[in-house]
């Protein structure tokens, strides 16, 4: 049997097995009281691939922006979408990257850092500049407080300065 054959049902125990087809690709198909299958537009936020049965709605990380669409449409890379049937993708969060049909944001490494909102891969976060801590998922460097450093770039945390030092 077809992944695309769909069992529909009609009232009083009756059913039809609609088969692939039954309507073009970006439209599904109902049945009425004559059981004759009538072809309706595929919603926005869902995916008609076979012309039949009943629309499939975007899985996360991916979108349908208009109706009649066959297959939902994963985000670009530095935006992502956590929920099903979306129409659209958010921007990244500063301090994360967001890969090609991401369903949330990635933070950026401990000792990166990222203001930036469209990131698509941890590479691009900035390495955290000597003096200062980056935590993962971090916007902007930390300075070191006194008696803390943190001697070469792309530090987590500051160490305390050895005794006799400041």
């Amino acid at each position: 049997m077809s992944a695309c054959v769909l069992l529909l049902s009609y009232g009083a125990g009756l059913s039809q097995l609609v088969p692939p087809g039954t309507c073009d690709a970006g439209f599904y198909a109902i049945t009425n009281d004559t059981a004759d299958p009538d072809c309706r537009t595929c919603p926005s936020g869902s995916s008609c691939a076979c012309g039949d049965g009943t629309p499939l709605l975007c899985a996360p990380g991916t979108t349908a922006a208009t109706t009649g669409l066959s297959e939902c449409v994963p985000c670009e890379g530095g935006s992502y979408q956590d929920l099903s049937g979306a129409t659209g993708c958010k921007p990244c969060l500063p301090g994360h990257f967001c890969p090609k049909g991401a369903s949330a944001p990635l933070p950026c490494e401990a000792g990166s850092y990222s203001e930036a909102t469209n990131l698509t891969a941890a590479g691009e976060c900035t390495a955290c500049p000597a003096g200062c801590a980056c935590s993962m998922g971090s916007i902007d460097p930390t300075p070191c407080f006194p008696g803390f450093f943190a001697a070469t770039e792309g530090q987590s945390k500051c160490e305390p300065c050895p005794p006799g030092t400041s």
